[in-house]
């Protein structure tokens, strides 16, 4: 997130920043794309909806609202009572609020599920829930604390994200505890479980909140933190899984200059994405470091073009009539520039592939969701959520929101650094 926010409670503030690159967006394809995208609204008059997800085979949509709620889609239709309400006890506002929710991959056996939020002191809490008699709400009364993670020196800096990994383990994204450059320094600190990426294992009843997996990178050593699975994390907001292709992306928010996206091996433990050494490819506190070790992104950008922080999103699975085209794609977008671009990885490892996509207007893009058949999902401060869809320029519907085919030009390539000191004034979103 930024350093300095400017509180809008009606937002969310961006929680991510960025600067200077060789690459600064999709580069001119080669061929025109045959395929075409568009969105398509699937719900409105959400409050900051930051996320949304579905338990494995559910045909339903669960979208996390900042203020501390969780809402149902089903069959189309929002329901107008929350699946959960957690607002008595969530601090929401600026970067701060219900981040996530993570339903257990036996949920539909165990009705259980997970909850990233900010406490009222301002602390990075986890909590275990539990599904009524009635599918569309929650027993509120089942909370059961997993994890708490001191987080008062500031507001900012939250990370949010929880998901299960292939393997059954939880993973927790945290950012690095807010400020200027990290100046508690925990994002290289093994000791801290802030500006990491924590892998535990909460498959062990109500006795025991999580066991630390004996596989974690870090167990027995003097000093680390065994829950730590990956370090050198600003504020990763979100990351994913393509377990067809065995990767984990991390969208990590930049300080100043440079937003960025790293991927490594779903099993691959102990990685450093640098932080706050490497401002993405770039060297943070001088004009030399040692980047011995550390993980370099495959895909950053600068704030030119209005651009200010990264919302990471997901490699695209799904089956929908007209998306084969970008099947393997990662989806990412930014909070202030609001555009959409993608990119595939190939098996070596480089980037092909990568697109602009004039889609209609997005507002602040606050989150990306997935549902239970891979289908991907945008998240708007303006309340809406639209789900990523085939264009169809027959459609009259389609045509009237201003629907655009990508050409073989792409958008106007910089690479020129964006100024740190001309970003744009922050709202306030979990970034």
């Amino acid at each position: 997130m930024p350093c300095t926010l400017a509180p809008m409670p009606a937002l969310l503030l961006a929680a991510l920043v960025a600067g200077c690159s060789r690459y600064d967006g999709p580069r001119i394809p080669q061929n025109p794309l045959v395929t075409s995208l568009t969105v398509r609204e699937v719900a409105a008059g959400l409050t900051n909806p930051l996320y949304l997800t579905a338990p494995p085979g559910d045909g339903r949509l669960f979208i996390v609202e900042q203020p501390g709620r969780i809402r149902v889609v089903d069959g189309g239709r929002l329901l107008p009572e929350p699946f959960l309400d957690l607002t008595a006890k969530v601090l929401s506002g600026g970067e701060r609020g219900l981040l996530s929710v993570a339903f257990h991959p036996e949920y539909g056996t165990n009705g259980h599920f997970y909850v990233y939020y900010t406490d009222l002191n301002g602390d990075t809490t986890v909590e275990r829930y539990a599904v009524s008699s009635d599918p569309n709400v929650a027993d509120a009364g089942s909370a059961a604390l997993v994890l708490s993670i001191p987080h008062r020196l500031a507001g900012n800096h939250n990370g949010g994200l929880l998901q299960f990994g292939p393997d059954h383990t939880l993973y927790v994204g945290t950012g690095d505890g807010g400020g200027a450059g990290d100046p508690q320094g925990n994002g290289q600190n093994l000791g801290s479980l802030l500006g990491k990426l924590l892998r535990i294992d909460v498959n062990h009843g109500p006795i025991i909140p999580y066991a630390i997996p004996a596989s974690n990178p870090f167990v027995g050593r003097a000093g680390a933190r065994g829950e730590v699975w990956a370090l050198g994390l600003r504020n990763p907001w979100r990351f994913a899984f393509d377990t067809v292709e065995g990767r984990l992306y991390v969208a990590d928010v930049g300080q100043n200059r440079l937003e960025e996206v790293s991927v490594a091996g779903i099993s691959e433990a102990g990685v450093n994405y640098g932080w706050n050494v490497m401002e993405a490819n770039a060297c943070y506190a001088s004009n030399d470091c040692d980047r011995t070790g550390l993980r370099l992104p495959v895909i950053q950008y600068s704030h030119d073009g209005g651009a200010c922080s990264i919302t990471g999103g997901y490699v695209y699975r799904g089956s929908a009539a007209g998306m084969a085209g970008v099947r393997g794609h990662y989806f990412y977008s930014d909070y202030c520039a609001g555009w959409l671009r993608s990119f595939r990885l190939a098996s070596d490892g480089t980037v092909a592939e990568e697109r602009s996509w004039p889609v209609p207007d997005l507002g602040n893009v606050l989150s990306f969701g997935q549902d239970s058949a891979g289908e991907l999902y945008i998240l708007s401060a303006t309340g809406r959520v639209f789900q990523i869809v085939p264009a169809d320029e027959s459609s009259p519907r389609l045509s009237a929101l201003g629907v655009l085919r990508l050409s073989a030009l792409g958008p106007r390539l910089s690479t020129t650094a964006g100024s740190p000191g001309g970003r744009p004034p922050r709202r306030g979103v979990p970034h």
